[in-house]
């Protein structure tokens, strides 16, 4: 009851045609995160990233661009006068990353050129500040999001790359048991301990099936670069992954087949509780020209919307998202595209938990 006069009395000051407030919240929204539904966590940290750097400053530009988002959503269901609220960046997360960074990027300049890592005393002790400083956040990750799902937020993960939301799925699963997660990405993430870094970005995946044992199935969708070893993990999951590869989508709609019917079987692998891991480069580049590590193929924004809702039409329930590896460049296109996608996001997540 405390919660729903908070939020009328501030919507009754609010209006939803105006420009955006600079004073409010994310998306111009006048909540505060004691009375916001869905709290966005970011997670400014790209230590591990392999290719373009510059995602761990994605949250900021994020925020900047929501302020234009028009707020009516034409799929109805107005998900945000609930409230959506984003925490601010956590400088010392930021910091920590940036130091390991400039760390991170000397050891792979030094491994690219075949030499020995074991041979060099500086190499190992940059590796292993890396790993420790991974587990560190995401330790912080694990205990930031499980005190906002004790206070019965929802909660969605804005990074940051990849490997962010580890911390996120461990608190989901203690919450809610048994989950599959919706993993959208031109990578399947399922390398084991990639260039040596245990929790890299290319390894989220590996590492949430290896320490989660409640994530029963993964599911991923468009995915277009692997390696062998990636693929021998697939193949001998036992169907506990599935991926859906951008190649053979394409191929089955060229051969007839509808996003609807493809969407409809993706669908129906997943159990009753579904976790979306949304990696920007599973869009076509043009929707993300600066994202860390871009793939040509891709999805355009509403096919991916298209099989988010028909998970939410399908009765089951959406306990989370991340939406990660937004790039930075000299335009704000990236954290434009990435604004509208959180917009969606957060309002599907919320219209998808209404109270029973």
């Amino acid at each position: 009851m405390h919660f729903k006069q908070i939020t009328m009395a501030d919507l009754s000051q609010f209006d939803p045609n105006s420009v955006g407030n600079p004073n409010n919240n994310i998306f111009g929204l006048p909540f505060t995160e004691e009375d916001a539904k869905l709290v966005i966590l970011p997670v400014p940290w790209e230590v591990t990233v392999s290719y373009g750097a510059g995602t761990s400053r994605a949250a900021d530009h994020v925020y900047k661009s929501s302020k234009q988002v028009d707020i009516f959503d034409g799929d109805g269901d107005f998900g945000w006068k609930q409230g959506f609220y984003m925490r601010e960046v956590d400088r010392k997360v930021l910091m920590k990353s940036d130091y390991l960074r400039k760390e991170a990027e000397l050891y792979i300049d030094y491994i690219s050129k075949g030499e020995s890592v074991e041979k060099n005393k500086f190499m190992c002790k940059s590796l292993k500040e890396i790993n420790e400083g991974s587990k560190l956040m995401n330790q912080w990750v694990y205990e930031q999001s499980s005190i906002l799902l004790e206070k019965g937020k929802l909660v969605g993960l804005l990074g940051g790359d990849h490997s962010t939301p580890l911390g996120f799925m461990k608190a989901l699963a203690e919450k809610h048991g048994e989950f599959g997660v919706l993993q959208i990405d031109a990578h399947c993430d399922l390398r084991k301990s990639y260039e040596l870094f245990t929790y890299s970005h290319a390894s989220v995946m590996y590492n949430a099936l290896n320490e989660i044992p409640s994530l029963k199935k993964l599911v991923q969708v468009g995915v277009r670069d692997y390696c062998e070893e990636e693929w021998d993990y697939i193949c001998n999951s036992d169907y506990r992954v599935i991926a859906y590869r951008d190649k053979e989508i394409k191929e089955r709609q060229f051969e007839g087949e509808t996003w609807k019917q493809i969407a409809d079987e993706i669908v129906s692998k997943f159990p009753d509780k579904v976790y979306i891991s949304f990696d920007i480069d599973g869009l076509d580049r043009k929707l993300c020209p600066n994202t860390g590590t871009p793939v040509a193929g891709g999805f355009d924004m509403e096919e991916i919307f298209y099989l988010l809702k028909t998970i939410a039409k399908s009765g089951r329930t959406l306990i989370g998202f991340d939406l990660v590896e937004i790039g930075v460049g000299q335009t704000d296109w990236d954290s434009n595209v990435g604004a509208r996608i959180l917009w969606r996001l957060c309002n599907l997540m919320v219209n998808n938990n209404k109270p029973s």
